[in-house]
Parts: structure tokens; C-alpha cells; sequence
């Protein structure tokens, strides 16, 4: 395959769309043989046939609650390097220079962020409460979630690569992240977890990571087998779900002192530690992600349900009015908008966050673990998120949005 084909692909997110398009269709072609592969486990464990088994045949659709699957494989260990990509990004935004390291940059974009998390959740909980579907609560973050990659390339294509919008929508995205991160964490925690336990795996994973630093390791390779495998080791036992185990860490390698801005071209040049993580791993983590569609996205077309419209309504309706009118707000509270920005932008930039999609994915499974059908019909509504970038260039249409650039 040609070098520039093969870029081509992993730029745009084509591994991730493939993954989710044969899951779609293998589950809607051959439920039973769908389920029977994600579900299959790698090691005949004691622990595994004693528990899995029986819970397995009455909920087949069901993640396990360990890596022992080929669906746990996937969301609790090769995840873990997407959201270490995710939190590198975030990382940096924070260093000087970066768009979130000061107040006066990061005013605007985190008061929309907000937006962007209560819209969606409020509506959906509203939704709840209107439709008597009071179990469906639990999921009110799916619509709070973006995809980054999808969102970024649906705004690039309206406004093109110079307009202020672009900074804009990535810092939204990364803060919303960021959130999305902390919520991953407290709000959907396994029961029974061990907190000693990982209170001590984190600490010492840290302090781990700290002294490779002060050694001189450069290699990124050390902080991932010692402090990474110590994390993930304590975010299993104790009821955090482990593909977050990379995030702490994330700031322990050696970085650059400043930040150039997600998706500079620049970026390719840096030579410190957590730059070569990225330029490693951001490859790997496509087809990771395409490995995550495979084992997520396979949902039949019956599934759809109240859970479906809850999370569609979040994302498309409540995301877009949410960020557009706290950015109103705190605009009227004297607020600066980007230079080159008005509101009706950020309107486009509302709806192009609407695509959740991957990480709206991600929360669904976490949020309705042992909730199968929910868990279904929420995924077909974060499937369905993928209409936003289509409703983005109609806004844009409907706003009369201008190209900047290329």
C-alpha cells in the first residue's frame, strides 16, 4: 500500500470507522457469533469459569469484568494508551504557552466547556425524568462526551486551518476531556474496590515515575513497564477503571517547557520523552481504536430504545445550545471572544463537539456495565453521534460560515 494512502487512512480516523462498520454489521448479520467473539475468554481461568460463566450465558452481551475477554483486552489495556494520547495533550495545554495555562486564555473556552457538560447532561436527565426511565440516569455523561479527532476534522473542513475557531473547538475538546477524565473516575467506580490499595500503586507509581525523571531516563519504554504497570495494577483493584491508569503518569516523563498547540506541525520535531511516547504510540492507537470499534460497536439494529434518543438529544441538541449560550453569557459578563470569532461560530463549534462518538462509546460501557440492553441502545445513540458532523456543515451553511485558509 502507497505510504501517502496509508497516512491518508490514519489520519482519518479510517481504522476506527472500519472497526465499527464490521461490528455493526457482524452483530446485525450474526448476533451469537459477534457476542461469542468479544466475549471469549484468553486464559480458562478457574476464576473465570467459576464467575463468568453462567453470568455470560444470561448477559452475553456483557463486558467482563477483567482483560480476560477479547473486549477486556481492548477497553481495560490497549485504551489505556489512547487516554495517556488524551491526557498528553491536556498536559501540555497547561504548560506556559499553552491555551489553558493562564485564566485569560483559558476563561473562554473552559466557560463553554461547561456549557458543554451541563447542556447535555441536564437534557438527558430531563429526558429521564419526562420519559419514567429513572434507571437511564446513570448515563447522564455519555452525551457530555467529544471526539476530538472527528470533531477537529468536520470544523477544519467549515472553517478552515486558519480560523480562530479551530484553537478554539480543540481547547473545548481538550477541556471537556479532562472533565470527561474525572468524571470516568469518580462518578462510575466499581464496587468493592480496594482505595488503600490504589491510593499506595498510585503513589508509588508517581513517585516511581518522578525518580526515573531525576535519573535521566529518556526513554519512555521504563515508565510504562514500572510506574504504568504499578497504576494500571492499582486502578484494577481499586473499582477505577484501569485504561485511565497511564494518565498519572503522563507528567512524570521528561517534556518540553512549553506548549506549541495540539496538531502543530511542529510537534513532529520535539525530541523529549513524552513527544516520543506520542509519535510512537499515535499510530498503535488507531488500530487500537480500530480494535475498539470491533469489540463496541457491535449493536443490532433493535436495540434502539429511550436510551438511544437520551443520548442522541444530549448530543446534538444539548451540547451545541449548551456551549453557544454559556459562551454568550460569559461574553456578556466581559468575556473576550477570540479575535475573528463571533457567537454564531461557536454555534458550529457546539454542534461539531455533538460528535461523540468514541469516547461516548467508551463512557456507554462503563456507565451501563450490567444494564445490557441500555447499554445497546445508548451505544446506537453514540453511534448515531456520528450524523453531527453531517448537522455541523448544515449549521454552518445556515450561520453563511466563511473558509479561512486551507
Amino acid at each position: 500500500m502507497p505510504r501517502k494512502t496509508l497516512r491518508t487512512l490514519f489520519d482519518y480516523s479510517a481504522f476506527l470507522i472500519a472497526g465499527t462498520l464490521v461490528a455493526f454489521a457482524w452483530a446485525n448479520i450474526d448476533l451469537d457469533s459477534y457476542n461469542s467473539f468479544v466475549n471469549a475468554p484468553l486464559f480458562d481461568t478457574a476464576e473465570h469459569l467459576e464467575a463468568g460463566s453462567d453470568q455470560a450465558a444470561e448477559h452475553p452481551e456483557s463486558e467482563s469484568h477483567g482483560p480476560n475477554t477479547v473486549k477486556g483486552l481492548v477497553n481495560h489495556i490497549l485504551m489505556c494508551f489512547f487516554f495517556a494520547l488524551a491526557a498528553k495533550e491536556i498536559w501540555e495545554s497547561l504548560l506556559p504557552g499553552g491555551h489553558l495555562s493562564s485564566p485569560r486564555k483559558a476563561a473562554m473556552p473552559l466557560v463553554a466547556t461547561a456549557g458543554g457538560i451541563l447542556g447535555p447532561a441536564l437534557l438527558y436527565v430531563a429526558g429521564c425524568v419526562a420519559l419514567g426511565e429513572s434507571e437511564l440516569v446513570r448515563g447522564w455523561a455519555i452525551p457530555c462526551a467529544t471526539d476530538i479527532a472527528f470533531s477537529f476534522l468536520i470544523a477544519r473542513y467549515i472553517f478552515g486551518a486558519g480560523h480562530a475557531a479551530i484553537p478554539f473547538l480543540l481547547l473545548v475538546a481538550v477541556a471537556d476531556d479532562a472533565v470527561g477524565l474525572i468524571i470516568l473516575a469518580t462518578v462510575y467506580p466499581e464496587s468493592g474496590g480496594n482505595l488503600w490499595g490504589f491510593l499506595g500503586c498510585l503513589v508509588a507509581a508517581v513517585g516511581i515515575g518522578m525518580l526515573l525523571n531525576r535519573l535521566g531516563v529518556k526513554s519512555f519504554w521504563p515508565y510504562l513497564l514500572v510506574p504504568g504497570i504499578i497504576s494500571w495494577y492499582g486502578f484494577h483493584i481499586g473499582g477505577v477503571h484501569p485504561a485511565l491508569a497511564l494518565i498519572p503518569v503522563i507528567p512524570t516523563m521528561p517534556h518540553a517547557k512549553k506548549d506549541i498547540g495540539l496538531f502543530s506541525d511542529e510537534e513532529a520535531d520535539r525530541k523529549d520523552t513524552l513527544s516520543a511516547f506520542e509519535h510512537w504510540w499515535q499510530n498503535p492507537v488507531e488500530l487500537i481504536l480500530g480494535a475498539f470499534g470491533l469489540v463496541n460497536a457491535g449493536v443490532a439494529l433493535g436495540s434502539v430504545g429511550a436510551a438511544t434518543w437520551l443520548v442522541l438529544g444530549g448530543l446534538l441538541i444539548g451540547k451545541p445550545i449548551g456551549i453557544t449560550l454559556f459562551a454568550w453569557l460569559g461574553h456578556k459578563c466581559g468575556l473576550s471572544m477570540p479575535q475573528g470569532m463571533q457567537v454564531r461560530d461557536v454555534l458550529v463549534i457546539g454542534t461539531a463537539a455533538g460528535v461523540g462518538f468514541t469516547v461516548a462509546l467508551f463512557v456507554t460501557g462503563v456507565a451501563f456495565r450490567h444494564m445490557a440492553e441500555a447499554e445497546d441502545a445508548a451505544s446506537m445513540g453514540a453511534l448515531g453521534s456520528f450524523a453531527g458532523m453531517i448537522l455541523t456543515v448544515i449549521v454552518a451553511r445556515l450561520m453563511k460560515v466563511k473558509k479561512t485558509g486551507g
